[in-house]
């Protein structure tokens, strides 16, 4: 069984991981022409209040006590799934 600070350092390194991802998209989509651009200014939107989801969810899982945490790791797991589905889905669809 991981640890507290063993989840919370995987959590964060996916978490800097995917930062990088969208901060590429959002790049890619200043490059893009107007209307592809409308439609990708309404992907990223929703990746970034799914990665500031995930950076919540973080800071309660760094601020909880030991006997806590296990409680917020299952939404924690629902949070990082959203986060990685709706970040492949919007790189393919920029592809």
């Amino acid at each position: 069984m991981k640890t507290k600070n063993d989840y919370i350092e995987i959590l964060a390194s996916q978490l800097r991981e995917w930062s990088a991802d969208i901060d590429q998209l959002n790049e890619k989509t200043e490059k893009a022409a107007a209307l592809v651009k409308l439609n990708c200014v309404e992907e990223l939107n929703t990746l970034h209040a799914k990665q500031q989801a995930a950076q919540e969810k973080l800071k309660e899982l760094e601020e909880s006590g030991h006997e806590g945490w296990e409680a917020l790791k299952d939404t924690a797991d629902k949070v990082w799934n959203d986060l990685r589905t709706g970040l492949a889905d919007t790189v393919s669809k920029l592809k």
